[in-house]
């Protein structure tokens, strides 16, 4: 009798393990928000629209009147409201008018340098233009715009734009770097970004220790540390000095019908940074950036693995990425790692990658359990599904990074993901994967996807990976597939070229499987 209930509260617990998997037909939920509907005009505390006066107590006082009463609107009317930084709080939505824009300051003085966190580690910062922390219920919503003022505060390299923008550029002040490639903002900017100047927060070092370096602490636009049940919707967030929209460390995030722009030219100009957060919602947004589009980050290196919260239980869906170094990332500061993430309906046009997943040794950090369906991309610069453990890209957080060639803490992992229905017109490469010699990417299957690129696919240190009815329409005919130090690679109905001369090579591996009925009627492989 007591043996039988045991074996039942054991197939109970197992049942509701099995339960409380997420897949297609069972996506997270999402906690939304609730606001009173009392208001709060911004321009009965102040508020002047003139271009000129600025309104950061004015805006501010009604936030905080708005919270006082238990929640509420907060409206910003018609008109352009000069501002500085503006803190969002519990129960307060921030409405936005069609037709309104917040712009935030070009006076650099008005924005404290504060303790805050950038690219997964604890850095000093200048104050954001909008930031709330332990904030609940909160929204920024309506039709109009927030500009963050981003050119007063960003680098600039020569290459990136034209000659005619460069000159002006230049024209304007600033000073040049010592090889004449970069134009900055100031004296100071140069030289903490020439000496490479650490912005990390040290025990016991105050924060009036960096201001000789303040100008090159570029504020993100809007940073909502530790909070929940957060709604952006409908909203242009634009012209960022750094990252646009980071959630760090919140839950119940819902991002809705919302434009994020920042020029092509723009240095770290990510769109959306969600970092070390659960329970989130990305629909219909359209984003056109100057680097990673929609990026899922989690800490960085020791910082980001002691800090032990993974981004998870996402939906990312119906989206239209314009420019971008990537259309949904997942890296590199991934080290508190990801999972749960559904990714659908989605369009990339002229993005430099499509689905980018990147790390590096002693990162750390576990990616699993990654879904992406219905993926529309068209003229991308380099790859479409792209995996790499060997990125290399140094910048102002790095700090000393343990390198160990053995697996260990600092050894990420990505593996178990699932892509389908997805079709490229025009790419470099249609899928590369690069692993480590200790930790080979694992378990990705691609299915039902056609690839119009030059070269098809190349897989490097990989172990477990399904390609199942893949249609390469690639340039290169010799190989179509590179397979390099990977085991257990499944092709499975592939279809290529009728003129390919070789499909697949095989530069050491074992257990690798092609189907043996290929559309053409041949089996072109060779080892």
């Amino acid at each position: 009798m007591i043996k039988n209930i045991f074996a039942a509260i054991t197939l109970a617990a197992a049942s509701a393990t099995v339960h409380a998997q997420f897949s297609w037909s069972k996506l997270p939920e999402v906690k939304s928000t609730s606001f009173k509907k009392d208001s709060f005009n911004i321009i009965k505390y102040g508020a002047v629209s003139n271009g000129t006066i600025l309104n950061t107590e004015s805006i501010n006082k009604a936030i905080k009147a708005c919270n006082a009463n238990g929640g509420g609107v907060v409206v910003v009317p018609f008109g352009i409201w000069l501002t500085g930084p503006l803190e969002l709080k519990s129960n307060v939505n921030l409405y936005v008018q069609k037709g309104a824009m917040l712009l935030f300051t070009d006076d650099k003085t008005k924005y404290e340098i504060v303790a805050g966190s950038y690219e997964g580690r604890s850095s000093a910062r200048n104050q954001s233009p909008i930031w709330a922390r332990n904030a609940e219920n909160i929204a920024i919503t309506g039709g109009g715009v927030i500009d963050g003022n981003g050119d007063i505060w960003r680098g600039l390299t020569k290459s990136a734009v034209t000659e005619s923008f460069w000159n002006a550029r230049v024209k304007s002040g600033g000073v040049i770097s010592t090889d004449g490639k970069r134009w900055y903002p100031s004296e100071q900017f140069k030289i903490a970004s020439e000496t490479k100047r650490s912005m990390l927060l040290e025990p016991g070092k105050p924060l009036s220790d960096y201001a000789d370096m303040k100008d090159f602490l570029r504020p993100n636009l809007l940073v909502l540390t530790q909070c929940k049940r957060i709604l952006l919707e409908g909203v242009t967030f634009q012209n960022s000095g750094a990252w646009n929209l980071h959630p760090l460390m919140s839950e119940d995030l819902i991002i809705r019908n919302v434009t994020v722009k920042n020029p092509e030219y723009s240095h770290n100009g990510d769109g959306l940074d969600i970092e070390s957060c659960k329970n989130f919602i990305v629909e219909d947004c359209v984003f056109d950036v100057g680097d990673d589009a929609i990026c899922i980050k989690s800490g960085k290196d020791e910082e980001g693995r002691q800090r032990g919260m993974p981004t998870q239980n996402g939906i990312i869906r119906n989206n239209l990425v314009y420019k971008g170094h990537g259309g949904v990332v997942v890296g590199s500061e991934m080290s508190g790692g990801t999972k749960n993430i559904f990714i659908e309906n989605c369009l990339f046009i002229g993005t430099d990658k499509g689905l980018r997943f990147k790390s590096a040794r002693g990162r750390g950090g576990v990616v699993e359990k990654i879904y992406a369906r219905n993926i529309q991309m068209r003229n991308i610069d380099q790859e479409a599904i792209f995996f790499d453990m060997h990125y290399a890209v140094t910048f102002a957080t790095d700090g000393v990074r343990k390198i160990d060639t053995t697996f260990g803490e600092g050894t990420p992992v990505f593996r178990d993901m699932e892509f389908e229905n997805i079709v490229c017109e025009g790419a470099k490469k249609g899928i590369f994967v690069r692993g480590l010699p200790e930790a080979a990417i694992q378990n990705i299957r691609i299915k039902n996807t056609t690839l119009i690129t030059d070269i098809g696919a190349e897989l490097i240190l990989a172990d477990g990976i399904v390609l199942d009815h893949v249609k390469f329409e690639s340039k290169q005919k010799d190989p179509v597939v590179l397979v390099n130090n990977s085991k257990n690679i499944e092709i499975n109905k592939p279809v290529y070229p009728a003129d390919t001369k070789l499909f697949l090579k095989v530069l050491g591996g074992n257990n690798i499987k092609v189907d043996k009925t290929l559309v053409n009627g041949r089996d072109v492989a060779k080892w």
